[in-house]
């Protein structure tokens, strides 16, 4: 009996070209997201340099309009802010702190309680939900605000009258993003250790507040406060770029607005990780 020899070969063949055509496949979609991303990375990188260029060729330039526009940008990214940070500190208070304090109390662990207070929420929760906060509220509406504004010709508008648009849509927005973010992310840390000591207190934890907030004060160190501080700026400074750039960068229409805005909040969550990372290592290595 012959053996079925062209069978064999027409399943190996129908093999390899089902394989070759799964790897072209992989390739291709994996190249053309890094070319992507590379591309992305470029442009908000000149866009960033070009801010720094305005905000410190031109800082002495117009600050009777500047500074109102500052103003508005740290109440938008902070002030307006407050209700939705304040009900954000409770439930970490409530959820994560209140937990935490409960299970080690109950493995009698209660003297590493100021150590993961300081880890889990002034190093990284806390600036991280603030930056999220600040991007799905004041983020989105830089691009909306911006890519209408590009549609609509004010951009050129602007140029015309010898105005440079980075400077008045740009750096206002800089500026006051980095001091919001800052001040809101204090503002929920704060909030959200009180609450978890509130959680605590409601468990009936035996804890009392000088033996919490000592814990606290002893975990904390000098480090952390300027780790802090330039986490929340670059934080601000870097959802700022990327809306910015998203609005005004690109030659958009009106029905163009919406996927301008679905790719600068993208890009800024992975802006906002990477730079988590990078503080992740200094951490672990100071």
């Amino acid at each position: 009996m012959p053996l079925p020899v062209a069978a064999t070969t027409e399943d190996s063949d129908t093999t390899f070209l089902v394989r070759g055509s799964f790897a072209g496949f992989f390739f291709h979609y994996f190249g053309r997201s890094l070319t992507q991303f590379l591309l992305a990375v470029h442009g908000l990188g000149a866009f960033a340099l070009i801010t720094l260029g305005v905000m410190v060729s031109q800082s002495g330039v117009a600050r009777q309009i500047i500074r109102p526009l500052t103003l508005l940008q740290v109440a938008r990214s902070g002030l307006r802010l407050l209700p939705l940070a304040s009900f954000l500190a409770l439930a970490l208070g409530l959820m994560i702190i209140g937990q935490t304090v409960s299970v080690l109390n109950r493995f009698g662990a209660d003297q590493f309680l100021g150590t993961v207070m300081v880890t889990a929420v002034v190093r990284e929760l806390g600036p991280l939900l603030t930056a999220l906060l600040v991007l799905l509220r004041s983020g989105t509406a830089n691009v909306v605000e911006l890519g209408t504004a590009r549609a609509l010709g004010e951009v050129e508008a602007l140029e015309v009258l010898g105005i440079d648009p980075i400077h008045y849509f740009v750096v206002p927005r800089a500026i006051g993003m980095a001091v919001g973010t800052f001040a809101l992310t204090v503002y929920l840390i704060l909030g959200a250790l009180l609450s978890g000591y509130l959680w605590a207190f409601i468990q009936d934890v035996p804890l009392s507040p000088d033996d919490y907030f000592r814990q606290l004060a002893q975990a904390l160190t000098g480090l952390d406060f300027v780790l802090l501080a330039a986490k929340t700026f670059g934080f601000g400074c870097v959802l700022a770029i990327v809306t910015c750039y998203h609005g005004l960068a690109q030659p958009l229409s009106i029905g163009e607005v919406s996927h301008a805005t679905v790719r600068a909040v993208s890009q800024s969550i992975v802006a906002c990780l990477l730079l988590e990372a990078l503080f992740i290592v200094i951490y672990l290595i100071a």
